[in-house]
């Protein structure tokens, strides 16, 4: 009975193991296309229709969280199957990011705020508690935005500031290139609002300073485009402020076609009305009315406005005024009050919910932290003892294991040696001596004998160094078919092909390491890639199984073999 449960436990987890394997691997051929991209969808649709039949509720959200991303007109469809995927996985940090997800397409592909704080809200119950710190300044930074966009600057950029402290200390150290990436787009996304604040609160040297380490943070690659844009947007306001209008709108030049490419029309709005308050400045009155109208032709598009750029309207009006075209005035007397409608309403409806539903909250939640400190300081005697025995327990097992690693460096140390011995005293196999009679071998002892010696040839030249190298591309080498390779292969090596290939593989790098000193300097990439392995990780887990040590800590013991012989001959 245990054998059958064990059995299928690993049956189990080997098909987890292969399932992730296998979305890895679809995502590697998606990510290089670019946002809105559709032929992403060929993979993507893979990965759902796999996790469907699976019922992997995991990978379906995450799936359809990619999804969004490449949909250019089905992301708010794509979320709610996200968030049905998410609920189905019953794990809150899911659940939480989905609604994330939505509120985001709310915010930033339809500026429609009091959707979107209702779905940050939604995430935040999901995330208060949660241990992925990531996800929950995320979704702390959306509703700084919220804020911002109320024009509670002070209150927002405290959120910021917390959010630029999280995300900067995740962009540089030892962690993955996914973690970094995901950090440094919310670090410099928090930057950007953190200027934004500074701005509009007048504050233009706090501005300017935090410009200024924008310039030496952002990474000098397309995935990074957008946010570059954001900064040179600000950048214009910068100078707009400094009245260098001339300056200014070269910046706001610069940072529109990226913007105009991901449709982030908010900003686009924001720069031409600040293009044209730069020619009104200027004196170039043409460039000025033709940047207020584009102003007013996004927001009948969309309906969204920020407030501050509300006097666009009365700019446009005193200008018809003057020009006593009353059919124009009248025109933008009536959009000033569409324009009024939308703010009044965003505001009443978003600084009720953002005061109820997440400042008195917030309170409430501190309240309850500092109730709960008293409770704590009892158990931080407990917590230490815990703390100590784990740090006795990590330590009788680092020593263990260390102990592990010696062991099997010495038992691959007599196997190598065994090894060059065989190999100095082995006879050369001739073809007329080859026998097939105890061998399950289908077809003529001749070709036997050929494939035989082209192998032997192939091992004595070190093809199975070649990356890519396959039964198919190796029998059309032979001039013959696969199923005869295959055949004598396992007969005679005793093994199947993939096996075969791995065990000279790994025995060359295994010799190349124990006595070429150079190679001991080569990093595991370099040596995986020698080796004829197309990845680190696969040559390192198969170094692992077939000699009992991983390459990195091989590599180590050699070297420390070596000079404890040098100091003993001194």
């Amino acid at each position: 009975m245990l054998k059958k449960i064990f059995t299928l436990f690993c049956c189990s987890f080997a098909i987890i193991v292969f399932s992730q394997d296998f979305y890895s691997k679809l995502r590697e051929k998606y990510w290089v296309y670019e946002e809105n991209d559709p032929r992403a969808f060929v993979f993507i649709n893979q990965c759902i229709s796999k996790a469907k039949s699976e019922k992997n509720y995991k990978e379906l959200f995450q799936a359809y969280k990619d999804a969004i991303l490449y949909s250019e007109n089905k992301k708010m469809a794509y979320a709610d199957s996200c968030i049905i995927a998410a609920k189905n996985s019953e794990k809150n940090d899911l659940i939480g990011d989905a609604y994330l997800s939505k509120g985001a397409i709310y915010y930033f592909n339809q500026r429609k705020f009091q959707y979107a704080l209702e779905e940050y809200l939604k995430a935040y119950e999901y995330l208060k508690d949660s241990k992925n710190e990531f996800l929950k300044y995320q979704n702390i930074y959306h509703i700084g935005v919220v804020k911002s966009y109320l024009g509670y600057y002070d209150e927002a950029l405290k959120i910021f500031n917390e959010c630029i402290e999280f995300f900067e200390a995740k962009i540089d150290g030892g962690f993955n290139k996914n973690i970094i990436f995901n950090n440094t787009k919310g670090y410099l996304n928090s930057l950007h609002q953190a200027i934004i604040c500074y701005q509009m609160l007048g504050e233009n040297e706090q501005a300017n300073n935090l410009l200024n380490i924008a310039e030496t943070k952002i990474p000098k690659t397309k995935d990074f485009n957008l946010e570059k844009s954001y900064f040179t947007k600000s950048l214009g306001v910068s100078e707009f402020k400094n009245k260098n209008y001339t300056k200014a709108i070269q910046y706001f030049d610069q940072a529109l076609p990226e913007l105009i490419k991901v449709n982030d029309f908010t900003w686009v709005s924001y720069i031409y009305f600040y293009k044209g308050k730069s020619y009104e400045l200027l004196g170039n009155l043409n460039l000025e009315v033709e940047n207020y109208r584009k102003v007013d032709s996004i927001f009948n598009k969309n309906k969204f406005i920020l407030p501050e750029l509300r006097s666009n309207y009365e700019e446009l009006i005193g200008y018809y005024r003057k020009e006593n075209n009353h059919k124009e005035e009248l025109y933008y007397t009536n959009q000033l009050l569409k324009v009024d409608s939308v703010i009044a309403s965003d505001f009443k409806h978003l600084s009720t919910r953002v005061y109820k539903e997440y400042d008195t909250k917030t309170l409430l939640e501190t309240k309850e932290n500092l109730e709960k400190t008293n409770s704590y300081s009892k158990l931080l005697i407990f917590i230490c003892l815990v703390i100590i025995t784990a740090l006795g327990i990590v330590m009788y097992y680092r020593i263990r294991k260390q102990k592990n690693i010696q062991k099997n460096y010495d038992d691959l140390l007599i196997k190598l040696e065994e090894s060059n011995q065989a190999e100095e005293t082995a006879p050369i196999v001739k073809p007329e001596v080859v026998e097939t009679g105890d061998k399950n071998i289908k077809f003529d002892s001749s070709i036997v004998e050929k494939l035989l010696n082209d192998i032997h040839a192939f091992e004595k030249k070190q093809g199975y160094l070649e990356q890519g190298l396959t039964l198919k591309k190796l029998s059309e080498q032979f001039k013959t078919n696969t199923s005869y390779l295959s055949q004598v292969i396992n007969e005679y090596k005793g093994s199947n092909f993939n096996t075969y290939i791995n065990i000279l593989r790994i025995n060359f790098a295994t010799q190349k390491i124990y006595n070429d000193k150079e190679w001991r300097k080569y990093s595991i990439e370099h040596i995986a890639a020698a080796a004829g392995f197309s990845n680190r990780q696969s040559f390192s887990n198969i170094f692992l199984e077939q000699n009992g040590i991983r390459p990195a800590d091989f590599i180590k013991k050699r070297i420390k073999e070596l000079e404890d012989q040098d100091l003993s001959k001194l």
